[in-house]
């Protein structure tokens, strides 16, 4: 399903002629910043002024923006910032950089966005770091399992720049590009249609022994391996249709996932176990990133603060107000629309998984890949550093942590 399928009053055939007139990422940015009821009119009206501003110049720069399957309608589920940080570069830099942001998995998937950035295809990708750990493997230094407690741990981080030493420069070095921004929540267990009579979760232990798909983070592995859950690899384009047929019991993903990608239908309980990241990235090649002079580098970077700073924010209104992660819910939510539970576990819980699967209490499941990702980053040891940084954060609310430009110092 498009784009022009989830905008009511503007059919499939008067979106594709707007955007033939238009372009598509005119089109898009128009449809991601309206206001209001649409109809093809006021869409056509909304991206002629967006074209005309938007090519009142010739650009120095056009840079291929492939963001797997998002477009603006989903991008107001999970506040990814996808096109927040292509309109405000493209005003930032008065239209030297032009953004052609590619959606809907029409250039590349979750899987395949960071190779299509590797191998030169595209300039900037939008994927989970967990998927994109197949291609830039470094990225599974955000997955120990428990070394974050919170969505504000994570911001915390991403803010710091203890972020630079630990993430960052280690992924550019060994990877070729360029983390900018993130949205962040935990992951836990969705589980299927199966679930839908059966209790609410509230132990780990009432998860023994079911099958869940798992992204292509290899630490996840380890730590679904430890709580008894059987990882199956699945692609995240496929997740829906196995747990539609039953031939996985749940997915660990995380709640605005499960909303965006229309996979709410299929879902009876989220659960939140909170054991690893969940973060929507977007990086940036560093071959493209070189190529700007140091004023648009700097605009580049100014743009990654402000969408982090907006992520933040919306993300966090999302999921209570339209995903409906919270206990209880709020009506109308898409949670509540398809009856999806929020399986909260106790603190004690929490512990008890921790316990079973963190490399804080089962240093021996992680030691292969810790002592690898170490190597990586130049013999630091990434799971101790991350997690003593993290809690130096003050803050419970991840609305409260505070922004810093984190490559600032």
């Amino acid at each position: 399903m498009g784009i022009y399928d989830r905008i009511k009053g503007v059919s499939r055939r008067d979106f594709f002629k707007i955007a033939g007139t238009y372009g598509m990422s005119s089109t898009l940015f128009a449809a991601g910043a309206f206001g209001g009821v649409m109809t093809a009119a006021n869409l056509a009206r909304a991206a002629e002024s967006t074209y005309n501003k938007r090519f009142a110049k010739d650009a120095k720069h056009t840079l291929k923006f492939g963001a797997a399957g998002f477009n603006p309608q989903n991008l107001l589920i999970e506040r990814a910032g996808c096109l927040e940080f292509a309109r405000d570069l493209e005003e930032r830099t008065d239209g030297e950089i032009r953004i052609e942001f590619i959606g809907n998995n029409q250039i590349c998937g979750q899987l395949s966005c960071v190779e299509k950035a590797q191998q030169g295809i595209i300039d900037l990708y939008a994927a989970s770091t967990q998927n994109s750990a197949g291609g830039a493997p470094y990225l599974n230094v955000l997955d120990y399992a428990y070394m974050f407690r919170s969505r504000a741990d994570q911001y915390y981080f991403m803010y710091s720049p203890e972020s630079q030493r630990i993430l960052r420069e280690p992924f550019e070095k060994r990877h070729g590009l360029k983390f900018l921004f993130t949205h962040a929540e935990l992951r836990g267990i969705q589980l299927g249609l199966s679930w839908q009579d059966k209790e609410t979760v509230t132990s780990i232990d009432q998860l023994a022994g079911t099958k869940n798909r798992v992204t292509g983070t290899q630490l996840g592995r380890i730590a679904m391996n430890a709580l008894n859950l059987n990882p199956v690899p699945v692609a995240w384009e496929e997740t829906l249709d196995g747990l539609k047929q039953g031939l996985i019991d749940g997915a660990e993903t995380w709640a605005s996932a499960v909303a965006y990608a229309n996979m709410s239908p299929v879902v009876s309980q989220c659960v939140d176990l909170r054991f690893f990241c969940g973060t929507e990235h977007t990086a940036m090649t560093v071959s493209t990133f070189d190529s700007l002079s140091g004023e648009l580098q700097d605009a580049v970077m100014e743009s990654s603060y402000l969408t982090q700073v907006h992520v933040q924010a919306a993300n966090e209104a999302a999921l209570v107000n339209t995903v409906g992660f919270s206990n209880p819910q709020l009506p109308d939510t898409i949670f509540a629309q398809n009856n999806v539970r929020v399986a909260s576990l106790s603190d004690a819980e929490i512990r008890k998984a921790e316990e079973m699967c963190s490399p804080e209490f089962q240093p021996q499941l992680w030691e292969q890949w810790r002592e690898r990702i170490n190597g990586w980053a130049g013999g630091i040891d990434t799971y101790q550093d991350i997690y003593n940084e993290v809690r130096n954060n003050p803050h419970t609310l991840a609305e409260n942590v505070e922004p810093r430009r984190w490559w600032k110092g």
